[in-house]
């Protein structure tokens, strides 16, 4: 009986038109709306890129035959410390990278920590530490790209 009723509940829904609510769309942790800080994010992406994914290459290259990409969307800012105190230009990022190959297919995650400072020699961009956080298994039709 209680599976007749879900039924019927199940085509007057769909007949009439009733919205069902759905609460999918809130569990993404990506943004939905364009901001200030989001902006300013996604330009501090542009500069960083480069040298996350020379990071990365550079630690999966020894597990891996295809060379990895590193989509901005995929980088998350989880920590930023002003070093020499208000307005100094000497900063401490931490971020959360999600390297993938292929159609975006992840293979792991990774916390990358980057000095940033106008007095850096040879650049304004130092990689402090690299720490491996997770390893995702590739699916069996891209085995054949694992070493």
């Amino acid at each position: 009986m209680n599976k007749r009723f879900m039924a019927l509940i199940l085509v007057v829904v769909m007949t009439t038109g009733l919205p069902l609510t759905s609460h999918a769309e809130n569990s993404s942790p990506s943004p939905k709306r364009d901001s200030t800080e989001l902006q300013y994010q996604d330009m501090l992406m542009i500069v960083l890129l480069p040298h996350i994914e020379a990071a990365v290459r550079e630690h999966y290259s020894k597990s891996l035959k295809e060379q990895l990409i590193v989509y901005p969307y995929y980088v998350d800012v989880t920590e930023v410390k002003r070093v020499n105190g208000f307005r100094g230009f000497h900063f401490i990022l931490t971020l959360e990278a999600h390297p993938t190959v292929g159609p975006h297919i992840t293979v792991g995650k990774d916390r990358l920590v980057f000095e940033v400072a106008p007095t850096l020699p040879g650049g304004m961009v130092k990689l402090v530490e690299f720490q491996h956080l997770e390893t995702h298994e590739v699916p069996p039709h891209w085995q054949d790209m694992v070493k």
